[in-house]
C-alpha cells in the first residue's frame, strides 16, 4: 500500500481522498498528472493557450501487486512472470511519482498460524487514543500558523519542528547514503519520523523513530531498484 498526504492551498478547500486500486492498470499519462497536486497542493489546467491554477488538496491511497500474477517475491507461491514482463509492469509507475508518496508498505500473505493466533493485540480503540493524542500535539505545535499537520511542514519549518538527537541524525545520514534517497524522500522520511515520535509521546525525534520511518520508504528500492 502506498499513501500520500499533501497540503491545501486554500482554507475553503476540503481535502479529498483518492483511492487507486491496481495502480499500474491506470495509464501512465493519467498517473503522472497526480505529481503536481501531490507535491504542490494545486493543479494547473491549460487550454487554448491559457492556463488556470486551482487548489487541489488530496490524500492519495494506492494498492498494487508486485507483478501481473501477483507472486513476485513471494516465498511460498512461485511467480509465473518473466523478468521482462515484471519490469514492464512495474515501470508503468514512475520513480518520480513513487517518490511523492509519504509511506510505502508491503503487505505479505497471512500465514495460517496468524489466522489461528488467539493472542490479544492492541485494540482499535486503544490505537485511536494514541492517534488522537498525536493529532492534539500537532494542533498545539502549529497553533497560529497555516500548517495543519506534520505532513504540511515546509522547508523553513524543519529546523524548528523536526528536532532530532545526534544518534537519529547519524541514522538518517546512513540511510540517506546507503539507500540513495532524494531530497524529497529525505524530507518525507523526516516528516513521518516526526509523526512516529508524536505517537510515542516524544518531543525529540530519536533513532528508533527514524528507523521506522525509513522502513516505510524501502519498497521502491526493493522492486524498482
Amino acid at each position: 500500500m502506498i499513501r500520500s498526504s499533501i497540503d491545501s492551498q486554500a482554507a475553503e478547500t476540503t481535502e479529498k481522498v483518492i483511492t487507486l486500486d491496481e495502480l499500474p492498470e491506470f495509464s501512465r499519462t493519467a498517473l503522472e498528472v497526480l505529481r503536481q497536486p501531490i507535491e504542490d497542493g494545486q493543479i494547473t489546467i491549460s487550454r487554448s493557450g491559457q492556463s488556470q491554477t486551482y487548489p487541489c488538496s488530496i490524500m492519495v491511497i494506492a494498492a498494487m501487486n508486485p507483478c501481473p500474477c501477483g507472486y513476485y517475491g513471494d516465498g511460498t507461491n512461485r511467480c509465473t512472470c518473466s523478468e521482462q514482463k515484471i519490469k514492464r509492469y512495474l515501470n508503468r509507475v514512475s520513480g518520480p511519482l513513487l517518490d511523492r508518496f509519504d509511506i510505502h508498505i508491503e503487505v505479505p500473505p497471512v500465514e495460517f498460524e496468524e489466522l489461528r493466533d488467539k493472542a490479544d493485540g492492541e485494540t482499535s480503540a486503544e490505537i485511536k487514543k494514541r492517534v488522537d493524542r498525536a493529532r492534539e500535539i500537532q494542533r498545539e505545535r502549529f497553533k497560529g500558523t497555516k500548517t495543519t499537520g506534520n505532513a504540511k511542514i515546509d522547508a523553513e519549518q524543519f529546523e524548528k519542528y523536526c528536532v532530532i538527537d545526534r544518534e537519529a541524525e547519524q541514522t538518517l545520514k546512513t540511510a540517506f547514503d546507503s539507500l540513495g534517497f532524494t531530497a524529497r524522500a529525505y524530507n518525507r522520511v523526516l516528516k513521518v519520523a516526526r509523526t512516529i515520535a508524536d505517537l510515542d509521546g516524544s518531543e525529540i525525534i530519536k533513532s528508533d523513530h527514524v528507523l521506522e520511518a525509513v522502513q516505510y520508504r524501502s519498497l521502491d528500492r526493493k522492486y524498482w531498484k
